[in-house]
């Protein structure tokens, strides 16, 4: 099992963080040891001093794939959920003025909460779902899917051209604008169409 992310998929994500709007897709990854489940507490590591929350939708692949056409996409995942991309965001910036990798800043253990996940069905259409982040019940991020700059179909044409995706597989689809730093003793709570997805504490 492989966790794809994109990057900068909302425009005002990027222009808050002064990044250019991507002309294809921004793609990196995670290992499984990343993924944090069952509304576990994420502990603050201390290799940074500033962790941000990234809230995201999640789409888990239902069968193998490799160079899907967009058209086909919607075949390979039949699941959605809702995920935390935690970054470094101080040591991701010392990464990028150096022009290295990402994975220290990204991948660490931990860093890609992950709900449990619901049938795509339950939605009218994918590319207009509502979801949103509070932390200690402060609404902080406050998306819809329809503001994602490459689509989930298109997303999974692209990535399929550079990795075969297998059954479980997940991407990361992107985060809305929001994202801010997070403290000890932070409670995080994520809604898809307000249903709880996850609810867990920053320690």
């Amino acid at each position: 099992m492989k966790i794809l992310c994109i990057g900068r998929n909302y425009e005002e994500h990027a222009r808050e963080l002064k990044n250019p709007l991507p002309v294809e897709p921004v793609v990196f990854s995670k290992p499984d040891s990343a993924l944090l489940r069952n509304n576990d507490p994420f502990y603050m590591p201390d290799f940074a001093k500033v962790f941000h929350h990234e809230v995201e939708l999640v789409v888990k692949i239902c069968r193998l794939g490799k160079n899907i056409e967009e058209k086909f996409a919607h075949r390979y995942y039949d699941e959605i959920g809702l995920g935390v991309d935690f970054t470094a965001r101080d040591l991701q910036d010392e990464l990028r003025g150096k022009g290295l990798p990402w994975e220290k800043c990204k991948a660490f253990d931990g860093s890609a909460v992950l709900s449990n996940f619901t049938p795509k069905m339950r939605f009218a259409d994918i590319q207009n779902i509502n979801f949103k982040l509070l932390v200690n019940g402060e609404e902080r991020q406050v998306g819809n899917s329809k503001d994602m700059i490459n689509s989930v179909d298109q997303i999974i044409a692209y990535v399929s051209k550079y990795f075969t995706l297998k059954i479980g597989d997940l991407i990361y689809t992107g985060t809305p604008a929001g994202v801010g730093a997070v403290n000890i003793g932070d409670r995080l709570q994520g809604y898809i169409e307000n249903v709880s997805f996850f609810d867990f504490m920053v320690k």
